[in-house]
């Protein structure tokens, strides 16, 4: 990895033209050798950039670039397409070259995954007697998360996200349909559980008979909140 902090200008030109005007930016060279363009503004998102696979060539300024002060120019092809980036740099005020190794990646935390392991272990979260068929029952058009039979031995189709909303419970209907016409489950009931629940997505299933139910994602996993105790 590769910052620079420079005055420069940036021309782009390839299915569209662009062009940023002489400033102080943060030109970011990763080992990918993708290049990318930073104010210091906007958030994550970089002015410009180009991405992988292209190749960066470092070109001595011709003399009109010289004479407007130019000191280096980098050029970055792209290796399949026609598209350009040209930095034309006038003053380099930082440079910082680092090897940052191999990434592990995002590990998110909390996602539906999580939930749903979490959510098997602990089925009596859905009522008292209930017991767990199994995670990830198949259908034909997809798998329920968890399909589980409640104290009467009667199924229930269990259809877990972070964030509960109305396509969440479409989707849950869909497989309820189905699995309802197969005489060896029906009758199946449904649950929608989710960490938070939108009250349009609420009114729906309530409409179609789902229960709702919230998962505390925090409390599934043992932690305690302390933010309402004084000792």
């Amino acid at each position: 990895m590769q910052l620079v902090i420079a005055k420069c200008s940036v021309d782009y030109a390839g299915r569209l033209s662009a062009h940023l005007p002489l400033a102080t930016r943060v030109l970011m060279l990763k080992q990918d050798g993708s290049l990318l363009i930073h104010s210091d503004g906007g958030s994550y998102k970089p002015l410009n950039w180009m991405s992988p696979p292209c190749i960066l060539d470092r070109l001595e300024p011709d003399e009109l670039q010289v004479e407007a002060g130019v000191t280096e120019v980098w050029r970055v092809q792209h290796t399949k397409t026609a598209d350009m980036l040209v930095v034309s740099i006038h003053e380099i005020y930082s440079q910082l070259e680092h090897e940052l190794g191999e990434d592990p990646g995002l590990i998110k935390d909390g996602v539906e995954a999580h939930l749903q392991r979490l959510l098997a272990e602990q089925i009596d979260r859905l009522g008292e007697g209930h017991t767990l068929v199994r995670r990830e029952y198949m259908t034909a058009i997809g798998p329920v998360d968890i399909l589980a039979r409640d104290e009467q031995g009667q199924a229930v189709a269990v259809e877990i996200k972070r964030r509960g909303e109305i396509d969440g419970v479409e989707q849950l209907s869909r497989y309820l349909d189905l699995m309802n016409r197969d005489p060896h489950l029906a009758p199946v009931t449904g649950v929608f559980a989710a960490q938070e629940i939108k009250p349009q997505a609420r009114t729906l299933a309530e409409d179609r008979g789902i229960r709702c139910l919230i998962l505390d994602y925090d409390e599934m996993r043992g932690i305690e909140d302390d933010s309402g105790r004084l000792f």
